[in-house]
C-alpha cells in the first residue's frame, strides 16, 4: 500500500526526529519532520526522506518525494507505509 501525505521539514533543529502536525485542524496536517542538516544543496530533503523511511520502518528507496523538493513543505508517497502509523506520528 502506498500512502501519500504532507511534510513539514524543519532543518537545523538541535535533534532531528518525526513527530507532531503542522497546520490548523481544517486542513490536512502536514506530518513534522526535524533534520538537523541545514537546507543547502538538497541535504535537508534527502534528510528529512531518510528520517520518514527510518520512521515508517521502510527502505529509503520505497520514500519518493513527489512535489516541493526546494520547498519546506514537501508531499512524499511511501510504499509500504501502514495508515496508523501516519496518525501515530501526526499525534506526537
Amino acid at each position: 500500500m502506498t500512502v501519500r501525505f504532507t511534510i513539514r521539514v524543519r532543518p537545523g533543529a538541535a535533534r532531528a526526529g518525526v513527530g507532531g502536525a503542522y497546520g490548523t485542524e481544517t486542513d490536512s496536517p502536514a506530518l513534522v519532520v526535524r533534520v538537523t542538516e541545514r537546507a543547502v544543496d538538497g541535504r535537508a530533503t534527502a534528510a528529512a526522506l531518510r528520517a520518514v523511511a527510518k520512521a515508517f520502518d521502510v527502505r529509503q528507496a520505497d520514500v519518493q518525494l513527489v512535489s516541493g523538493a526546494t520547498s519546506r513543505t514537501k508531499v512524499v508517497d511511501v510504499v509500504g507505509a501502514d495508515p496508523a502509523r501516519l496518525v501515530q506520528l501526526l499525534r506526537g
